[in-house]
C-alpha cells in the first residue's frame, strides 16, 4: 500500500474487502451454479423458511427491485418457491424447495474455505465481525449530514 489518500480511508478498505469477499465466493460458488447474492439469500432462508419477500428485503437490506430478480433466478433453478400468502394475497412468501435445503449441505465447504482464506484467528474474526456490526449500526443511526 502507498501513502495515497485512498489507502487511509476506512470506507475504501471496507469496499475493497467486500469486493475481495465477493471474488473469493464467486470462484467457490460457480460450480454450484450460484452467485454470491443468491448464496446470501439462501443463507437467510436456511435460517428461516418460509419468509415474506418484505422480511427477506429487511434482513438482507435489499429493495424489491434487487430482490425480485434474485428470487426469480433461484425459483428457475428449483431452489425456492414463491407463492401468495393464504392470509393476505398481497404478500408473497418464499420457501425453500427440497433442492434448496439440500444446497446447504452441498455448499457447507464454501463457508469453511472462506474462513480459511481470511487467515484470521477465531478471536480476530469475531472481533472484526463485532466491529463491523457496530460500524453498520452507528452509520445507520447517525444523523443525515447538513447540506451546504
Amino acid at each position: 500500500m502507498s501513502d495515497a489518500l485512498l489507502d487511509h480511508q476506512l470506507c475504501v478498505a471496507v469496499y475493497r474487502a467486500a469486493h475481495a469477499f465477493t471474488g473469493a465466493y464467486r470462484s467457490m460458488l460457480q460450480p454450484h451454479g450460484l452467485t454470491y447474492p443468491q448464496y446470501v439469500l439462501l443463507m437467510a432462508l436456511w435460517d428461516r423458511s418460509p419468509q415474506t419477500v418484505s422480511d427477506l428485503g429487511g434482513v438482507l437490506d435489499l429493495d424489491s427491485g434487487t430482490l425480485s430478480p434474485l428470487l426469480r433466478r433461484l425459483q428457475d433453478a428449483g431452489l425456492v418457491i414463491r407463492s401468495r400468502s393464504a392470509r393476505d394475497g398481497r404478500v408473497v412468501e418464499v420457501a425453500l424447495t427440497e433442492q434448496g435445503r439440500a444446497m446447504r449441505a452441498e455448499t457447507e465447504h464454501v463457508r469453511r474455505e472462506i474462513v480459511a482464506c481470511t487467515r484470521l484467528t477465531v478471536d480476530d474474526g469475531m472481533a472484526l465481525l463485532s466491529g463491523l456490526h457496530s460500524l453498520t449500526h452507528n452509520l445507520r443511526r447517525s444523523p443525515e449530514p447538513a447540506s451546504a
